[in-house]
């Protein structure tokens, strides 16, 4: 543990113990489902983006490099911009109708949710 990882210790209670080690919990890497398993929901959204439309896909159980890997597959698919970041797919314009002809053509349980 190094010293400037403060923000990891806020929630640390003091110990008069000289001999008390604080251990960190380890987040371990998810492990990626099956495309069969995956259950994911397509958005449309348009909250504090100025108007503009942008597509989400919710749902991934996965490594984040396996999560990056399918936006890129999605982007290039949509022949738009996007990110993927924080657990969801962030694809830009309104193409969830094509989204969800691509994960599933891909073997993905998709649907489209929300408005």
């Amino acid at each position: 543990m190094t010293n400037n990882d403060w923000k990891n210790r806020l929630n640390v209670v003091y110990s008069t113990n000289p001999d008390f080690r604080y251990e960190e919990e380890e987040k371990g890497e998810r492990q990626t489902l099956p495309a069969a398993q995956q259950q994911l929901k397509v958005w449309i959204d348009r909250k504090q983006r100025a108007g503009k439309q942008v597509t989400l896909v919710r749902g991934f159980v996965g490594t984040e490099d396996d999560l990056k890997e399918l936006a890129r597959s999605l982007k290039s698919k949509c022949g738009v911009g996007g990110t993927a970041k924080d657990g969801e797919i962030l694809i830009q314009g309104d193409f969830r109708d094509r989204v969800v002809d691509v994960l599933v053509k891909a073997g993905y349980k998709a649907k489209k949710a929300g408005g």
